[in-house]
C-alpha cells in the first residue's frame, strides 16, 4: 500500500489490523526505478508475528523480490541488515540518495516497552540487481 508522512514527518507502517501488508513510501522513488525506495511493514501486532518478524535475520546476499503495480518485479541483493535507535536514527544514511536504485526495508526492533513500543529499528540496506518483466525475462 501507499504511505505518506504522518503530522509530525514520520513514516507510519500499515495498519495494524493488516500484519502480513507492506507499505511504500509513495514521495520517494518507486521500486525498481532510480533513488532509494523505502517499504515498512510490522514486526508483530497484538495477534502475534507480522510480515517482517524475521527481518533482523537477513543475511547479506540475501534476494529480495518486489512486485510492482506494472507487472514488473525489481530484484535486490541485501547489503546489510543494521539496527539503530529511534532516538539516534541516521535519517540521510537510511532515506538519502543515492547513485543506483536502492531498498531499504524498516521494521520495529530492539528492546520492546508496552508504553513506548520499540527502542529501535531494523533496518536491510539493498541495491537493485535485476528488473523482470511479467513474464520473468529481464
Amino acid at each position: 500500500m501507499e504511505l505518506r508522512l504522518d503530522r509530525e514527518g514520520r513514516l507510519p507502517a500499515p495498519p495494524d489490523d493488516r500484519p502480513k501488508l507492506v507499505g511504500w513510501y509513495a514521495a520517494g522513488p518507486a521500486p525498481g526505478g532510480p533513488g532509494t525506495a523505502v517499504v515498512v511493514g510490522h514486526r508483530d501486532t497484538r495477534t502475534g508475528p507480522a510480515v517482517f518478524a524475521a527481518l533482523d535475520m537477513v543475511k547479506q546476499g540475501r534476494v529480495v523480490e518486489v512486485r510492482r503495480a506494472d507487472g514488473r518485479t525489481a530484484v535486490y541483493t541485501v547489503d546489510a541488515v543494521k539496527t539503530y535507535e529511534k532516538a539516534h536514527f541516521p535519517n540521510e544514511l537510511v532515506y538519502g540518495t543515492r547513485k543506483r536504485p536502492e531498498l531499504r526495508l524498516i521494521t520495529c526492533g530492539g528492546v520492546y516497552d508496552r508504553r513506548k513500543g520499540y527502542a529501535s529499528n531494523v533496518v536491510v540496506f539493498a541495491h537493485l540487481t535485476a528488473v523482470r518483466d511479467a513474464t520473468g525475462r529481464r
